[in-house]
């Protein structure tokens, strides 16, 4: 089976699966645009749309990697800019709630030292603003935020541009080192990730700096795979997975003196301004809120089994909680039974985790498989990465590394 896989993901050179890629994202696309209740998400298709066509129509004429970047900036960037204008320019309909969550604990953190609101203060707000007063997300997410808090409202200080950099940036120093054109796609052009950023977008540079701490992590440079981890744990909780399997990986190849200080350093310096001012305001916004003990009840509810747990069995979300407790536990003592030996085996881990993490939660989202995706996708990639400059292919066999 996995033979037959690989001939039709390589035939005519991978073309024949690209064009079958970029075919079946403008048919979603197309539907997206013309059937989606989401107004962001139209907007997104009626774009996106004419870009994975003429994509298709350029398979066999173009050279692929070049136009994975042009499909990328057709179907992504392009439709993130026309959506930033228009809502710059009066339009309210333009934006997912990611979007003006992280624009508002940017503005908090600049005003009050703290991107988050208490539970007192959430319960205060009228019944229909309670669900945007929270902010499930790390404290670093309100980095994005401040352009739009500390310069007003224009196009270029929506989150989603400052998403858009760090991805860009992130991307392409991964792909220096862990490069294919299947895994690029998987990052960028695929319609959950393409869509993702250009209406929400929140989720996109937290997975392009986990592939980039993997991709480092291969090219043996963990003191820097440290530091970009850390940075996507202090942004999202879905990257302390990652985090766990790369500390293993480090430890595995002796390199843990070099990852910690930046994989665990950085998540837990962003918490100090929301813990030297109110620490239950973080429980109440990051933890209890995600798992449906909150003021209100997250929308974040894609019919995947541990919602449906969750919603029809007694006591659900207590089974729910247990499954994914045995889920991480399994994995667990994988990791401590077999540890990863290569920053490949690592994304492997991640990945699977992660799917099983995000299928069992009792509060998720569809668009939450684009992590799984693309790690799994990476890991052959990251198995044939090189060093970013000769002269790190002799320092990786010298003494004390």
């Amino acid at each position: 089976m996995n033979n037959l896989l690989t001939r039709l993901d390589q035939a005519r050179g991978g073309r024949l699966a690209d064009l079958f890629l970029y075919a079946l994202s403008a048919a979603f696309a197309l539907v997206t645009a013309l059937t989606s209740t989401l107004l962001p998400h139209r907007a997104w298709g009626a774009i996106a749309f004419w870009g994975y066509a003429a994509a298709a129509v350029a398979v066999f004429l173009v050279r692929r990697s070049l136009l994975v970047w042009i499909t990328w900036a057709a179907v992504a960037l392009l439709p993130l800019v026309v959506e930033a204008v228009q809502r710059a320019g009066g339009r309210t309909d333009r934006a997912q709630e990611e979007v003006l969550v992280a624009e508002r604990m940017g503005w908090r953190l600049l005003h009050d030292g703290t991107p988050y609101l208490s539970r007192g203060a959430i319960s205060s707000l009228p019944a229909d603003e309670r669900l945007m007063g929270y902010s499930p997300y790390q404290p670093g997410m309100s980095i994005f935020g401040l352009p739009r808090a500390v310069f007003g409202d224009f196009w270029w200080t929506d989150a989603r541009v400052w998403f858009a950099a760090v991805t860009v940036a992130a991307l392409a120093l991964a792909v220096r080192m862990a490069f294919s054109v299947r895994a690029v796609q998987a990052a960028t052009v695929f319609p959950i990730c393409a869509l993702t950023l250009a209406t929400g977008g929140d989720d996109i540079p937290v997975m392009a700096l986990c592939l980039l701490a993997l991709a480092l992590a291969a090219a043996d440079r963990y003191g820097w795979a440290g530091v970009v981890v850390g940075a996507a744990a202090a942004c999202k909780l879905f990257a302390f997975p990652v985090v766990a399997v790369l500390i293993v990986l480090a430890i595995t190849n002796r390199r843990w003196r070099s990852l910690l200080p930046g994989a665990l350093g950085l998540p837990i310096l962003v918490l100090i301004p929301p813990f030297l001012i109110d620490p239950d305001s973080f429980v109440e916004n990051v933890l209890r809120f995600p798992l449906g003990h909150g003021v209100v009840t997250s929308p974040a509810q894609s019919p995947f089994p541990g919602y449906l747990i969750a919603q029809n069995l007694p006591a659900g979300h207590v089974v729910a909680a247990v499954l994914l407790a045995a889920v991480a536990l399994i994995i667990g003592y994988r990791l401590l039974r077999r540890p990863p030996r290569t920053a490949s085996a690592a994304s492997l881990i991640s990945g699977w985790g992660l799917l099983a993490a995000i299928l069992l939660m009792p509060t998720t989202r569809f668009g939450y498989l684009l992590y799984p995706v693309a790690f799994l996708v990476w890991a052959p990639a990251l198995a044939v990465s090189t060093p970013v400059n000769p002269q790190e292919a002799h320092s990786r066999t010298s003494p004390g590394r």
